[in-house]
């Protein structure tokens, strides 16, 4: 056992799990929260990611209040979101909406935005029956691992996203937009350095070139932070892949991602990357009533295949601007 940096909390830390703490919350997890709120920041700070058990969160009401809490200020709205959410209030969604035999990939939430959140608070209500945990990955550590000239060709280009949105599969741009005003879009686009090309269909194209490491905001740490592995279609499962690219032709995956100059990613990059995140993932399985904090730049987080029911709430908070990241690449939208 170890003492978090205020020794107001024993936090467990085990190298194949989240660093985890038990909470004695006398059955009022509100106040539970509002005591320790400056401790659990300080222990996510320190180590990336913290999982609290025995917090008891089942109610939606009670888990938006913890998260509202613990956050300290208002949560953030959603945009370009990559899948479809639940939203039970303002700033409070479900998980993303992914098929539960496939893996959601290690990942950093928005990483393609220009205003991203630096922590992301989850809550488990229901725990799967098999499967379904939220892995985590610390980001520091993945850059040290990743070859250096694959590094240095990231930082040097950056990286490029593309996205068809359209009424069939992953999100509309209605749902990553947040309305259906194409004059909106339109202008959320411009304002934030992403091409836009409306199809005949009337679907969405849409490509932004981002930075793939980035200087943490607070401890100034170089974080491998991008979802260049999680929106290639190489890590797409090969039938669905084959079968999205017969029907929408392979400029017409929902998303797809390219080094900053344009060139495809391989299928032997994508397998590195995903290998080498696999390799320094801790888990541990959900219970009911748990508590999750990630800081979304320093830590990655994946969610595992599952089966039988599983409910988690998501939120966003501590929005972080990319231009106090020092990005390495000039944001543009191709």
């Amino acid at each position: 056992m170890a003492s978090s940096p205020t020794s107001l909390l024993e936090v467990d830390l085990h190298p194949a799990r989240p660093p985890m703490l038990r909470a004695e919350t006398g059955g009022d997890p509100l106040r539970w929260a509002a005591e320790h709120r400056d401790a659990l920041r300080a222990v996510v700070l320190e180590h990336g990611a913290v999982l609290v058990r025995g917090l008891g969160l089942h109610d939606v009401a009670e888990i938006d209040a913890v998260f509202r809490r613990l956050a300290g200020t208002d949560l953030m709205t959603e945009r370009e979101a990559f899948a479809a959410r639940t939203t039970y209030a303002d700033g409070l969604y479900s998980s993303s909406r992914w098929p539960p035999k496939q893996p959601m990939c290690m990942h950093h939430e928005l990483s393609y935005a220009l205003e991203f959140p630096g922590l992301m608070l989850f809550a488990c209500r229901t725990a799967a029956t098999d499967g379904g945990a939220t892995g985590v990955a610390d980001s520091p550590t993945v850059l040290d691992a990743l070859p250096a000239e694959l590094v240095e060709r990231f930082e040097r280009e950056g990286w490029l996203l593309a996205r068809n949105y359209n009424d069939e599969i992953g999100a509309t741009f209605a749902e990553a937009f947040g309305t259906e005003d194409r004059g909106a879009v339109e202008a959320y686009c411009r304002a934030n350095a992403i091409e836009f090309d409306w199809r005949p269909d009337g679907g969405l194209r849409t490509r932004q070139r981002r930075s793939a490491v980035v200087r943490h905001p607070v401890t100034g740490r170089r974080c491998w932070f991008n979802q260049i592995a999680f929106l290639n279609e190489w890590t797409l499962d090969p039938e669905v892949r084959e079968f999205l690219v017969e029907v929408y032709g392979s400029d017409g995956l929902p998303f797809n991602t390219c080094f900053g100059n344009g060139d495809p990613i391989g299928e032997d990059i994508v397998a590195l990357l995903n290998e080498t995140y696999d390799a320094r993932t801790a888990r541990e399985p959900w219970q009911p009533g748990d508590l999750m904090l990630v800081d979304n730049i320093r830590t990655a987080h994946s969610r595992e295949p599952y089966s039988g029911s599983r409910e988690v709430l998501v939120a966003m908070a501590d929005a972080v601007h990319l231009a106090d990241c020092a990005p390495t690449v000039e944001v543009t939208p191709r």
